[in-house]
């Protein structure tokens, strides 16, 4: 009986170190997340501002044309750019996040193989 607790006891303990392992990762990953949102919106702004100034000291309609033309492609190149990169963050975020949880299925997976059935 006293063999039972303590492993039930020393399972509690595991899953409790497991729960705050997933934390710590996700406390990282959304860190990083922000972080990059932070950087893209920073530069963002910035490539905006220098677009007006640009397009504000056109010369020309054709020139605006093309001033305008580059923005829209620097600016979408640069959405699709971050868009994956956001992406790939979330999919590592997912994978930390779910390794401790694969290790203590797996435990209790191979638990539950050892244990015998009672007999009716």
């Amino acid at each position: 009986m006293a063999t039972n607790f303590e492993d039930f006891q020393k399972f509690g303990k595991e899953q409790l170190e497991a729960v705050s392992s997933v934390a710590a990762s996700l406390a990282k990953g959304f860190q990083s997340i922000a972080a990059e949102a932070t950087d893209y919106s920073k530069r963002s702004l910035e490539t905006s501002s220098a677009y007006l100034e640009k397009l504000v000291g056109a010369k020309s309609l054709d020139n605006a044309i093309q001033i305008q033309s580059e923005y829209a492609k620097v600016a979408y190149e640069g959405f699709v750019a971050q868009t994956t990169k956001i992406g790939e963050l979330y999919a590592n975020l997912a994978k930390e996040a779910f390794k401790p949880v694969e290790s203590a299925i797996a435990k209790a997976q191979s638990v539950a193989s050892s244990v015998t059935p009672i007999a009716k």
